[in-house]
């Protein structure tokens, strides 16, 4: 529970200091740069506890998809459509990542095949992500529509990753094929960058530094191997319900440090998303419930 509750509130954090690291680093190198300083802190860390990489096709098979499935391709789609469309737009269109999860694990995990509770569950988050951002689904020019499409594909690629990872990456340490990940999406959006963007206004300020440092550590490092290790021990359709979580983490945040407006919407997309949350996993909840009537009868 510690490591979900942590993973929500890092990534919820983690649009702030993506969109500080943005002020005046182009979008593609801020997070190769993130996934550099990532991959150095994991290869610290597995030569500390003397980790060594598994000498197996399938090890460096999950590796390297999830350098392209999980770590280049979605985050340069993210990147590229959120400076087409408004944020709480792609706040909205990312929250389809659980029904991505939902079918694929549907189609190939058979222990966690859809139920009721989960349907609800995610109709109910959905709507309450809706519920937040009602204000801010305009849509502005001919690049909208494209925007639009490549945060719904980022959403389905990384939903692809997970569910491959949920069914074949239970040997493995979650460290090692993170920091294989990370290395590729390095070096691969490192690449996009110096053939694509524009280096002309690149500045690093103090706050800049804070929040690409920010970015590599607690957002990368931390989260994506706490995510992967919960992976293993979760159902793929209710970790992925976190989708739901960040971008409230997100606005709370905003209007905190960054003093921006939060609507009177806020309160009830919240309780949505939480009452969601908890019906997606009603079965086990339900359970509870008649197992502590029995106890106290």
């Amino acid at each position: 529970m510690i490591g979900l509750i942590a993973v929500c509130l890092i990534w919820g954090t983690s649009w702030m200091a993506i969109k500080v690291s943005l002020v005046s680093v182009p979008p593609m190198l801020s997070a190769a740069i993130r996934f550099v300083l990532g991959t150095f802190m994991l290869a610290f860390m597995l030569r500390s506890r003397r980790e060594a990489f598994p000498p197996t096709r399938l090890f460096w098979g999950l590796g390297v998809m999830l350098g392209f499935v999980a770590f280049s391709i979605p985050f340069a789609l993210t990147y590229w459509g959120q400076k087409q469309i408004p944020t709480g737009l792609a706040s909205v269109l990312f929250a389809t990542f659980p029904f991505w999860v939902a079918a694929l694990s549907h189609l190939y995990l058979p222990a966690e095949r859809m139920n009721i509770w989960k349907v609800v569950g995610m109709v109910l988050g959905f709507v309450g992500i809706v519920v937040i951002f009602a204000g801010d689904l305009s849509v502005e020019d001919s690049f909208t529509v494209w925007g639009m499409g490549a945060i719904i594909a980022s959403a389905f690629i990384q939903a692809i990753s997970m569910v491959i990872m949920r069914k074949h990456a239970g040997p493995f340490d979650s460290g090692a094929l993170v920091m294989v990940g990370m290395a590729i999406g390095a070096v691969s959006l490192g690449l996009f960058s110096l053939l694509a963007e524009d280096y002309s206004t690149l500045r690093f300020d103090g706050e800049v530094v804070l929040a690409i440092l920010y970015l590599g550590t607690f957002a990368s490092v931390v989260t994506f191997v706490t995510y992967f290790w919960l992976l293993k021990h979760i159902e793929a359709v209710f970790l992925s319900l976190t989708a739901f979580v960040t971008p409230i983490i997100a606005v709370v945040t905003g209007a905190f440090v960054l003093n921006e407006t939060v609507s009177a919407d806020l309160a009830l997309g919240s309780v949505l998303v939480l009452v969601g949350i908890l019906a997606s996993n009603g079965k086990d909840v339900f359970e509870v419930v008649r197992k502590g009537r029995g106890f106290f009868h």
